[in-house]
């Protein structure tokens, strides 16, 4: 099967990795296109446009001025290693082992506003551009229009090369937009966490975003071949609820805390 995930907005550029293995994303010429219609925007333009702080908004500003090809491990990281959110701390990857990440080079995809799709070994330059972002671009007035049909398309490539139909959804409702529905060769499964709070079961998004990364590194680890073995995920407390569940959205509840 092939799992999406959302990329973070905080980054790591500094802790060591634990392999030197690397590869080049599939849609650099796009993404280094986009790179350079954001070069065009002024900080103040990126800080209106992003809702960040000055700070944060000259940052990527000195970002996009510096995004250059090709990539190299001196100049960019494994995607992997790079995003530092409750997704990754869930995921974890600084502590799977050298086949888990290979294993995920081939079984795990992340989304992305300015790289499209970017496998897990796949070298990034730093950058913060989310994929709901109102960017008016060469292809339309925000990121959805410029991706159009290539991240589906990306998607369905890497669906044919892993061998099988099943697209496991554990991205945001934001980057999974991205994703063209019809046009995708293969049946989309979405788990979905529910924690208890006073009584009731409920999504609550920190603990529901770590939990998408440990059913992504459950996945890893155990190799799971089919929607089954999905349900048998037990990490941190949670636990399938077959009553609650249909057969696209697989629901995982969590006692209170």
């Amino acid at each position: 099967m092939l799992v999406v995930v959302s990329p973070a907005k905080n980054l790591d550029f500094e802790s060591s990795i634990p392999v030197k293995d690397y590869s080049q994303p599939r849609l650099i010429d796009e993404a280094a296109k986009l790179a350079g219609e954001c070069k065009s925007l002024t900080p103040a333009q990126l800080g209106s446009l992003m809702k960040i702080s000055d700070k944060l908004a000259t940052l990527n500003a000195e970002r996009f001025d510096a995004f250059s090809v090709p990539f190299t491990p001196d100049n960019a990281r494994q995607a992997l290693f790079a995003f530092n959110g409750d997704v990754y701390t869930g995921l974890d990857a600084h502590t799977l082992s050298e086949p888990d990440i290979h294993y995920a080079q081939q079984h795990l995809r992340i989304l992305s506003g300015l790289y499209g799709v970017l496998r897990p070994l796949d070298l990034m330059q730093a950058y913060r551009l989310e994929m709901g972002t109102k960017l008016d671009n060469s292809r339309g007035k925000n990121l959805y229009e410029y991706w159009g049909d290539l991240i589906t398309d990306t998607l369905n490539n890497a669906l044919s090369e892993q061998g099988d139909n099943v697209l496991v959804n554990l991205a945001s409702n934001e980057y999974f937009k991205a994703v063209k529905k019809a046009r995708l060769n293969g049946m989309i499964v979405t788990p979905v966490f529910k924690d208890c709070k006073n009584g009731q079961y409920k999504i609550i998004s920190f603990y529901a975003k770590k939990a998408r990364g440990l059913m992504a590194r459950y996945i890893i680890q155990h190799q799971v071949q089919d929607v089954a073995g999905l349900t048998a995920f037990d990490c941190a407390g949670y636990y399938f609820s077959e009553e609650q569940s249909s057969a696209t959205e697989l629901v995982f509840l969590r006692d209170e805390q």
